[in-house]
């Protein structure tokens, strides 16, 4: 059993910023690669540029808060290429505010988009990953709020620290299939998100980081690539920061 580069990858997110950055990647390795994205015309976009380069991939809709729509795009991609190999749960959602000043609304949207959505899509997927019988690798994004947590996004960090969690204790049960499962945690990052948000608080963060710059999507989607790599095959249940340095412990 052993993963393969001309394989099926599966991206979620990946219309924009890191995700995008993490399709792109995967199939410049030479892999197909299948983008689920709730803006499904991103996840289009994302796949045309990726065929104009010589590329393969197609985009889907897909929310991950809803399992049926979970459960419809799974089926949509395995009817075209059949069980993926390569699963990468990048999609997900943050607004910077407040704890006290949030609802029971807010969190069950963070839970249901950051934990909740990335679990339902690895059930969706995995079944078929074992029954091919031919290895294969999850990757999760979490975030380095997840690990230190980040003031402003408390139930954020909190989702993202599941996945953590969640990362480690599915790769204790599918490493005797030959999958493993890993975690990449961003630290801050260029992203549409983060270019947002006020000049003087991206003018701290690159002050606070010892590589005094913040992270690129490529960046995160060379991790990302490392993980879904057949040379990652001994590595199950790790948690790599990807921070320039601003996350150590």
């Amino acid at each position: 059993m052993t993963v393969t580069l001309d394989s099926l990858a599966v991206v979620t997110g990946g219309g924009a910023g890191i995700g995008r950055a993490i399709a792109i990647g995967l199939a410049a390795q030479g892999r197909t690669v299948a983008i689920l994205d709730v803006r499904a015309e991103l996840a289009r976009d994302t796949a045309q540029e990726i065929i104009a380069s010589g590329g393969k991939a197609e985009g889907f809709y897909v929310d991950i808060a809803d399992m049926d729509s979970v459960i419809a795009a799974r089926d949509a991609v395995v009817a075209k290429y059949g069980p993926c190999q390569v699963l990468v749960n990048n999609a997900g959602w943050e607004e910077i505010h407040r704890f006290t000043e949030t609802s029971s609304d807010f969190w069950q949207k963070i839970l249901g988009i950051n934990l909740l959505g990335p679990i339902a899509v690895t059930h969706a997927f995995l079944q078929g990953m074992i029954d091919a019988g031919h290895g294969g690798r999850v990757v999760n994004i979490s975030s380095d709020a997840g690990r230190v947590g980040s003031s402003g996004e408390v139930v954020y960090s909190g989702a993202k620290g599941g996945i953590i969690g969640f990362t480690k204790a599915l790769a204790r049960e599918i490493i005797r299939f030959d999958i493993t499962s890993n975690c990449v945690c961003p630290g801050p990052t260029d992203t549409p998100l983060l270019r947002d948000a006020p000049e003087k608080l991206t003018t701290a963060l690159k002050g606070a980081i010892p590589a005094r710059r913040l992270a690129q999507p490529e960046d995160i989607m060379n991790a990302v690539r490392f993980f879904a790599s057949p040379d990652s095959s001994y590595i199950t249940g790790q948690t790599l920061s990807v921070s320039g340095g601003l996350t150590m412990a």
